[in-house]
């Protein structure tokens, strides 16, 4: 009874092989009749007649299981909708049991993260969800437990994602080897070399693997990279000459042709993809998901890191550059001695082609066209027809390509492969990689496809083998209950085509050797000895040129058009004789073994599939003993799309892939499985008290022993004669509880050994705190006991120092009591001493009053008594002129006027005495305070020099010489003026008087242009003196004015620009030392004597040198204000020496600006003595203008 919502399956029964139930959801139950909706969203309504096309689906085959050994559903069915399930679900990995299911996503998934692959590192399989990086970990640590070599075989059709699976594998091996070393990058980069030279884009596969590799990666002893080695096996070299539709090329053309520089792209006279007819046939040259541009570079950077050269770099690029104008060269049939001949059409292409060989053109030409034949020891030449020339060309072009392809593995081989070492102690093991083209059927299939599906029937048989035949045959062996699974053996296959005698290898290879052979005769013997065998499907009439095999994937039909050519791989002595003459040593390189050969031994060479088959023994031999991990990589759809799932494509896979059978293997049988002694000596540490293997007599009851205690008596396990057989689970738990034993051990030891070394440690450092402790205490007492001797040695001496100081207190008593005796003894010694002075100077004082007063009232008595004298002699006088009432009265009138005369002149001597004393009190008061008050230089100089006047004072008016100069003034105080642009006559020379030098006749001598003796009121043109540095010329003008501003014959600046930028603070000296060194004085001396020049013109010329010279100033001094600029244009300041301020400046910096320039600059001394001499001998009321 079904209700809504139940699943179940629903088988169809469309008759088609490959078809089988589909997984179903009841929609709807209604009157018996049901609605089901099944996987790909398809309704289905099941009427009672057709009930039993329902079955109901087991709960594990819901929602899919990660181990499809669980699955209660074991048919095609529910394998089919459990990777559905997952697949639909972004889940791409599936287990059977050690067995790897992969279905390609054809899209990037974020699960190859290094969080992932630290997630997987050091797993059991089942312990994380099913991933390629699961089995490449099981791989590692299988190799370091049991010290022996793995190999993981990655198989599928072509498109099923191998080449990916492996280079997870890489990355992941790469990663977990701990050492991140040179090596590991070098195997890494092998990758992109290998898939640009041998990839290319298929109807099935953007990047399908044309070749197989086996990558043996090498591991020393600590299990890390220490090298690797690749074999490549059956490159598809006709690939390189042609593609089938919507096909490219190997993608290292394309890649290089985007990547490459334009300058090398000129160089090699290469253009676009579109325009070589190797890389068009397939009408086809991009490829969506690549970039042909990122990709050269990701080659060219990979090449340098398996030490490609750069000039081998470039020999690749001309060779595969000289392949592609090689196939763009043109032919023309013709008929030479009624014989099909042909010519190469001369063309660019050719010239190219041969200049890239460096052979020449004529010799690329004959080889192409003709062979020489050597028959009794005589060459001959035969042309050859189009056709034949077509087919020489592109034998020679892939046997460049494939020397070269085999050169380039060579070279990766020479970077990463170490050779082992010849230590006996040095263990290497390794992991194999097995990456091999997958089964491919295509509408035409020529020799390469049974080449590759010969390949894919060995690795099936391996496959089976291990899977199956060895399994089953050690179950007999052992003599344990199991019951026979039959499965698909493809060994007839195998044998018809390669292993028993009369295979169709060893006849393809028979008539390959005849020389007359060809496919038709191969054809005829193909069918003669095979047309019996049910795996040989011989064409249906002899018009046909194919055959047909039942391979394990299906039946496959070959076109053996072309077979004994693709077969014989062989190259015509022209060819070889071509490149034994080229000049390029790469291609020689590539081809040695050939060459070595020689021409007559070439028909020894063994043949491709001779190879081939012996190359497929030597790898089946190597992956034999090896321990074999298997992926299976499944291609969900034809279309390469995402999310697209043909069911009956992989309904197809899984069939010829034996997973039916593999899963009822793996679920009935014991994949793994111990000899007793292994057993015992790995899981002997779960039972207590079992002894090491060597010393037990039973190994096979301790193993019983040990598997009963461990996994219990009921359990699915088995007991051979030699070996204990177990289910994987039964690995993963006893793996797990030796893990915990082992660690629990380890935790127990470690416990131990740290309480030994901490218990060591312990004691170690009590006998050092001990020590540390008595060195401590010792030093402790030593420092206290030193404390406590200073601290006594410091009560003594406070006890001493004031003993001491109570005596120092009394005797400093009794000795300031004897200073204060004798001082006060000295001190009145002094006083009465100084007493007796005073009273000796007082009474001399007293005296000398005394003395005036007495001479004062004598001279009164004596004025009184000449007054009274005078009195009675007037009064006698007047009684003769009147009474003597009246003379007396008049008298005594006249002599009262006398007596008050002389009081007031008595009055106004005192007034005076005071006076005289006050002023020589405030005189003395002055000169005491002038006497503590500093000295001002400036001031003293200005005092000094005040006669000079100031400058705002004409000449002649500033004022009397002071003391010393007073004999300037008595020279001559009047001159008549002078025309200073007249050169004075020079004395004659019988007047001239040599005991007389003057100035006036130094000056006329030494004086430069119209200057002389006279002193002038206004700035020179030129200095007095000739001068070679323009800096002295400057300074000496500087000088000559600040001697006229000194002197006060020439004003100050009238308006200074106040700018504070510190510069009035410098010192004048330094000011000077500064322009010692400046070299830019020409431009001022150009612009004074332009100034000078223009005297003689006061209109246009002369506002235009102020213009200029106000210009000048304001360059120098740009933050004057607007009112200072306007008064500067109009004329007011005319200063242009760059040597003099800008202000007004006192006396003192102009002593100091003379003296200083007379000091520093020598050359100026004598004429600054100069300027001031002709100053000073010049009257001040001499007018000189």
């Amino acid at each position: 009874m079904l209700f809504q919502g139940d699943y179940v399956w629903l088988d169809l029964k469309t008759g088609r092989d490959f078809d089988v139930p589909i997984g179903a959801v009841v929609k709807l139950c209604e009157s018996g009749l049901i609605q089901v909706l099944d996987d790909e969203g398809n309704e289905h309504w099941i009427s009672p007649q057709n009930a039993s096309h329902i079955k109901p689906m087991h709960p594990t085959s819901v929602h899919g299981v990660e181990d499809m050994i669980r699955l209660g559903d074991l048919n095609e069915a529910g394998i089919l909708r459990n990777l559905l399930i997952r697949y639909t679900e972004h889940v791409i990995y599936t287990y059977t049991g050690s067995i790897l299911v992969a279905v390609n996503p054809y899209q990037l998934l974020p699960i190859y993260t290094p969080e992932q692959i630290r997630l997987y590192t050091n797993k059991k399989i089942g312990e994380m969800p099913p991933h390629i990086f699961a089995i490449a970990d099981n791989c590692y640590f299988n190799m370091q437990r049991s010290n022996k070599d793995q190999c993981c075989i990655i198989s599928g059709e072509s498109g099923a994602g191998k080449t990916e699976s492996t280079k997870l594998i890489l990355q992941f091996l790469a990663s977990i080897s701990g050492q991140h070393s040179w090596i590991e990058q070098q195997v890494l980069e092998a990758n992109p070399i290998l898939e640009a030279f041998g990839n290319a884009k298929t109807i099935r596969n953007d990047n399908s693997s044309r070749f197989g590799k086996y990558i043996d990666i090498h591991f020393n002893k600590k299990g890390a990279i220490e090298g690797a080695k690749i074999e490549q096996y059956l490159l598809e070299k006709s690939r390189v000459c042609r593609q089938a539709k919507d096909e490219r090329n190997y993608h290292v053309f394309y890649c290089m042709l985007q990547g490459m520089t334009p300058a090398q792209k000129k160089e090699l006279n290469l253009g676009q993809a579109a325009d070589y007819t190797y890389l068009t046939m397939g009408n086809c040259t991009t490829c969506d998901g690549r970039d042909d541009l990122k990709e050269y570079s990701n080659i060219l950077s990979a090449m340098k890191v398996l030490m490609f050269t750069e000039t081998e770099n470039w020999e690749i690029t001309k060779l595969l550059a000289s392949i592609l104008h090689m196939g763009n060269m043109h032919y023309r049939a013709r008929t030479f001695d009624n014989l099909d001949a042909c010519t190469v059409m001369h063309s660019p292409d050719l010239v190219t082609a041969a200049k890239l060989l460096e052979v020449e053109p004529k010799d690329v030409m004959s080889c192409l066209t003709t062979r020489t034949l050597i028959t009794r020891g005589e060459s001959v030449s035969t042309p050859l027809s189009m056709d034949q020339a077509l087919d020489v060309r592109d034998a020679f072009v892939k046997g460049i390509y494939g020397r070269l392809f085999v050169w380039i593995v060579d070279k990766i081989n020479a970077a990463i492969y170490r050779p082992p070492s010849s230590d006996s102690k040095s263990l290497r093991k390794s992991i194999g990689l097995l990456d091999i083209f997958g089964f491919e059927n295509f509408t035409i299939n020529s020799f390469e496809q049974l080449c590759i599906n010969f390949a894919n029937e060995n690795l099936q048989q391996f496959f089976v083998r291990h899977v199956f035949k060895l399994e089953q045959e050690e179950y007999n062996l052992e003599h344990i209950n199991w019951q026979h699974i039959e499965f698909t053996d493809n060994q007839d296959a195998l044998d018809m085509i390669a292993i028993k005698p009369m295979n169709i290898i060893s006849l393809i290879d028979e008539e390959s050797k005849f020389p007359k052979g060809t496919d038709a005769t191969m054809l005829y013997k193909l069918n003669s000895q095979h047309k019996l065998n049910t795996n040989y499907i011989p064409p249906k009439n002899t018009y046909e040129t194919q055959f047909g095999i039942q391979h394990f994937a299906g039946v496959v039909h070959y076109e053996t058009k072309g077979f004994l050519e693709k077969n014989r791989d062989s190259l015509h002595g022209d060819i070889i004789q071509l490149v034994h003459s080229s000049k390029n040593k790469f291609i020689k390189q590539i081809f040695q073994a050939d060459v070595a050969m020689g021409v007559e031994t070439r028909k020894r060479s063994p043949t491709l599939s001779s190879q081939f088959k012996r190359s497929l023994e030597l790898l089946m031999r190597t992956l034999s003993v090896c321990q074999p991990f298997f992926v299976r990589c499944i291609k969900p759809n034809e279309f390469k799309k995402p999310m697209l799932f043909d069911r009956e494509l992989c309904v197809r896979q899984l069939r010829y892939s034996g997973m039916m059978e593999t899963i009822r293997i793996r679920r009935a049988g014991y994949p793994i499985r111990h000899t007793f002694m292994e057993f015992v000596d790995r899981y002997r540490v779960l039972v207590p008290g079992v002894k090491p293997a060597y010393k037990q007599e039973d190994l096979q009851g301790t193993c019983k022993h040990i598997a009963e205690g461990v996994l219990g008596k009921e359990g699915d396990w088995q007991i051979g004669k030699t070996k204990i057989f177990l289910k994987d689970h039964h690995d993963m738990m006893l793996e797990v509880e030796r893990d915990k034993a082992i660690t629990d051990r380890v935790i127990l030891i470690q416990k131990a050994v740290r309480r030994f070394k901490d218990r060591t440690n312990f004691l170690r450092m009590r006998k050092s705190v001990i020590l540390i402790q008595k060195t401590w205490r010792g030093y402790h007492c030593r420092k206290n006991y030193s404390a406590m001797q200073v601290g006594f040695l410091r009560l003594q001496a406070l006890f001493r120092s004031r003993k001491l100081y109570r005596t120092y207190r009394s005797v400093r008593l009794c000795v300031t009591h004897f200073q204060a005796h004798c001082r006060g003894f000295l001190l009145r010694q002094v006083f009465y001493r100084r007493m007796w002075a005073v009273i000796t100077i007082q009474a001399h004082v007293r005296g000398m009053i005394a003395r005036r007063l007495c001479k004062q009232l004598k001279i009164e008595y004596q004025r009184r008594q000449e007054a009274e004298t005078l009195r009675l002699a007037e009064e006698e006088k007047l009684l003769n002129l009147m009474t003597a009432r009246r003379a007396k009265a008049e008298a005594e009138r006249k002599h009262q006027e006398r007596l008050a005369e002389l009081a007031r002149e008595e009055a106004e001597r005192k007034r005076r005495e005071q006076d005289e004393a006050r002023r020589k009190k405030e005189m003395m008061e002055e000169v005491e305070k002038a006497r503590n008050e500093p000295v001002n230089d400036s001031d003293m100089v200005d005092k000094m020099f005040g006669f000079l006047g100031s400058t705002n004072s004409f000449p002649g008016q500033e004022g009397q010489a002071p003391e010393g100069f007073e004999d300037l003034e008595q020279a001559q105080m009047a001159m008549d003026d002078e025309d200073l642009d007249e050169t004075l006559p020079l004395p004659e020379d019988e007047e001239e008087d040599l005991s007389e030098y003057k100035f006036a006749k130094f000056a006329a001598t030494y004086f430069q242009g119209t200057a002389t003796h006279t002193y002038i009121r206004r700035p020179l043109k030129q200095p007095l003196l000739f001068h070679e540095d323009e800096g002295d010329q400057l300074a000496a003008l500087a000088v000559w004015i600040t001697v006229l501003r000194f002197m006060g014959d020439l004003p100050e600046p009238k308006y200074h620009v106040v700018i504070s930028d510190g510069s009035e603070k410098i010192p004048v000296m330094t000011k000077i030392y500064e322009t010692l060194s400046k070299r830019t004085y020409k431009r001022d001396l150009q612009a004074m004597q332009l100034e000078g020049e223009s005297t003689h013109n006061e209109g246009q010329k002369r506002n235009s040198v102020r213009h200029k010279l106000v210009s000048l100033t304001l360059k120098k001094k740009s933050k004057i204000t607007e009112e200072v600029a306007k008064r500067l244009n109009d004329g007011e300041y005319t200063q242009v020496n760059s040597m003099l301020e800008d202000r007004p400046t006192s006396n003192l910096e102009k002593l100091h600006f003379i003296i200083g320039n007379g000091i520093l600059r020598p050359a100026l001394s004598i004429c600054a003595t100069l300027s001031m001499e002709a100053r000073l001998a010049t009257p001040p009321s001499v007018k000189s203008d």
